[in-house]
């Protein structure tokens, strides 16, 4: 069954991310996007990793996403008329993945390996019950000064762009000086 649902979710991505390249549309392209992120979440919760999950449609499917339908409508933009011929490239660029992938999912049936094969015994340590727990005291007890400096990086930058957008803003809203001419008949 966990196969049948992998396989479900695997096709669906794959599927989604060639129509993201493939429409010609950008906003049918965004949504392909948003329907292959989902799926993408729900591959993470097969795995048991719920936290991976809810981060993947927070913050990709909902703010990254948005952003990307807000550009695209700011911009305006119909659809791509140019002629895509990729197609060949694309082409003998896929032969040898699907090859490999069908592989893979036969088992390596006609596959020999030779020698020893070595058995791994997971650990008691191995999977946290909690995966949120398990990340969150990883991340603010071993890694809590690197999560701080990219939280400081983040702020800076942030900051700068608030600083460069009030300029740019300030700049359009001071009017030249006004010449008057008299028109004399």
């Amino acid at each position: 069954m966990s196969q049948l649902v992998f396989g479900y979710f695997a096709g669906m991505i794959v599927a989604t991310s060639m129509f993201v390249v493939a429409l010609k549309n950008p906003v049918y392209s965004a949504l392909s996007l948003l329907v292959m992120l989902f799926h993408v979440a729900g591959l993470f919760v097969t795995l048991h990793a719920e936290f991976l999950a809810a981060v993947q449609v927070i913050v990709y499917a909902g703010a990254i996403l948005v952003l990307y339908l807000f550009v695209v409508m700011l911009l305006n933009v119909k659809q791509d008329d140019r002629y895509h011929g990729q197609w060949r490239l694309a082409g003998f660029v896929c032969a040898p993945l699907l090859i490999e992938a069908m592989i893979l999912l036969s088992g390596g049936a006609g596959i020999r390996t030779t020698g020893t094969q070595t058995v791994l015994v997971p650990s008691s340590k191995a999977i946290a019950p909690d995966n949120t727990l398990a990340i969150g005291q990883t991340l603010f007890s071993t890694y809590l000064f690197p999560f701080e400096v990219a939280s400081l990086v983040l702020l800076v930058a942030m900051i700068g762009a608030i600083v460069l957008a009030k300029r740019e803003i300030g700049e359009q809203e001071t009017p030249g000086p006004i010449v008057r001419t008299k028109v004399t008949e």
